[in-house]
């Protein structure tokens, strides 16, 4: 995605904020494989009888950096505990802040609200996922354990003081098959 400005002056109490809008990219054959390591990590994930997402964050020359499966699943876990933030902490402990920006997060699920407060404060540069977040309610429906929000991460990202490249949904009947039958 590019980030473009939008040409509109601001009020001078907001003069400080950078408005944005979205182009969007498509893929490239390395975002296509990462993101169907996202979606065998979530099917191993939901082996455990956990949650069936997943993150992976790869660095700018391809090597991953980290990776996660949902650790949420109550009674017993913690509900802020979603593979995006995991991998995202984890990738801020072993990486620069100037690393992390040229890092791409990759996830099986359009980040939530929470996911993409965690993506953009620990600097990552790119988000690349698999079903939509309304696609996800759709498999989900009002299960108590996933009250999905419907904030997308992009008007998150947006409200942001610095861009985040994202581009999916991608690969989104792929995505949806390790969530067949878990919401039951």
């Amino acid at each position: 995605m590019l980030r473009v400005w939008d040409g509109h002056q601001r009020s001078s109490c907001q003069a400080k904020k950078r408005y944005f809008m979205s182009v969007d990219m498509h893929p490239s054959e390395q975002d296509l494989y990462f993101l169907r390591k996202t979606f065998a990590l979530a099917e191993q994930t939901k082996a455990q009888g956990l949650h069936p997402f997943a993150a992976i964050v790869v660095d700018a020359d391809g090597n991953i950096v980290t990776e996660a499966g949902n650790n949420s699943l109550p009674p017993t876990g913690d509900p802020t505990r979603h593979a995006e933030t995991v991998a995202a902490g984890q990738a801020a402990r072993l990486k620069s802040l100037k690393e992390l920006r040229t890092c791409t997060l990759y996830t099986n699920a359009e980040p939530c609200a929470m996911c993409a407060g965690a993506i953009y404060w620990t600097g990552i540069g790119r988000v690349v996922y698999g079903m939509s977040e309304k696609k996800l309610l759709s498999i989900t429906g009002d299960h108590p354990e996933n009250p999905t929000l419907s904030l997308p991460c992009r008007t998150v990202f947006a409200s942001g003081q610095r861009g985040i490249e994202v581009i999916g949904p991608c690969l989104s009947e792929e995505a949806a098959v390790a969530h067949q039958g878990f919401w039951q």
